[in-house]
């Protein structure tokens, strides 16, 4: 008989915890664990006790805002409770490459008996959201929790993510580039984008006005389809946007990826809270990956 399994991942996969409910309410056995936030030392949770639109007041305001980790006690007390239902779980942390929750994660799950199967797959945001889902059609196929971990882990580099920043304030701010870096990037207007291949965040380009930016991440985006996934085809790869705090500027460059990559249902979702306090408001971002 199949085994009943359990996904886990967190708030930075952006899925909500009212979508997660729904799937539950469905049999969907989908969970997801609120990523913690201190904001001038007072602890707050994405989504529970933290929405979107206070997050960014808080920022607005210059309030002192720090990520953190799920607490080891909160990640086990939900693999305890999931463990009464389900015989196994696949828990899916945002990439460790941009936090250590996946790490500690791994830790607690040496005294799970092989229950528990942490997946570092490097993943974040949208990309992070579908291996969450990939996960239940490899479910579907018969694979257990230590399949499923193997195939998404061997999956990990099929993504690449870019992200256009409005502001180099928030990366100078945390320490990610040198003030006098952010100072020549504003005088210059600098639109500067990233991008995530596997672990990392990096700098790819540097763009001097908006439309420049688009167009560096569609060209790169396109890029990667072609030479790196076997090409422009929306039957094989999943075409995917994020943004965050302005809706209506998402909702324009949404328009021109459509127009760019014609037949690609694009999903598109907000920034989880943890990328947006080190990048700010008015960020952009293209991504694609391989369906499996």
């Amino acid at each position: 008989m199949a085994k009943k399994i359990a996904v886990v991942t967190d708030s930075n996969s952006g899925i909500t915890q009212q979508q997660a409910k729904e799937a539950q309410s469905k049999g969907i056995g989908l969970y997801v664990l609120p990523m913690p936030f201190m904001i001038n030392e007072e602890t707050f949770y994405e989504d529970i006790t933290l929405s979107q639109e206070q997050f960014y007041e808080q920022l607005a305001k210059g309030a002192d805002v720090i990520t953190s980790q799920p607490t080891p006690d909160s990640v086990m007390q939900l693999w305890d409770r999931l463990l009464e239902e389900y015989d196994e779980i696949v828990h899916i942390p945002m990439s460790s490459g941009l936090s250590g929750s996946c790490q500690s994660a791994m830790m607690l799950a040496e005294d799970y008996d092989g229950k528990v199967q942490v997946v570092n797959n490097q993943r974040i945001s949208v990309t992070q959201r579908q291996s969450a889902l990939d996960a239940f059609t490899l479910m579907e196929r018969g694979m257990d929790a230590a399949a499923i971990k193997d195939f998404l882990e061997t999956d990990k580099f099929n993504s690449s993510i870019y992200i256009m920043l409005d502001t180099l304030y928030y990366l100078k701010k945390g320490g990610r580039i040198t003030p006098a870096a952010a100072a020549l990037g504003t005088i210059l207007k600098l639109k500067p984008v990233l991008q995530i291949q596997g672990e990392k965040l990096d700098a790819f380009a540097k763009a001097r006005t908006v439309s420049q930016g688009k167009s560096i991440m569609i060209n790169a985006i396109r890029n990667d389809m072609e030479k790196r996934f076997g090409g422009v085809n929306p039957d094989k790869i999943w075409l995917q946007m994020a943004y965050t705090y302005d809706l209506e500027a998402a909702n324009q460059f949404k328009e021109e990826v459509s127009q760019a990559f014609p037949g690609f249902d694009i999903h598109m979702d907000p920034l989880s809270l943890s990328v947006a306090c080190h990048i700010g408001p008015g960020a952009l971002a293209v991504t694609c990956c391989v369906r499996i």
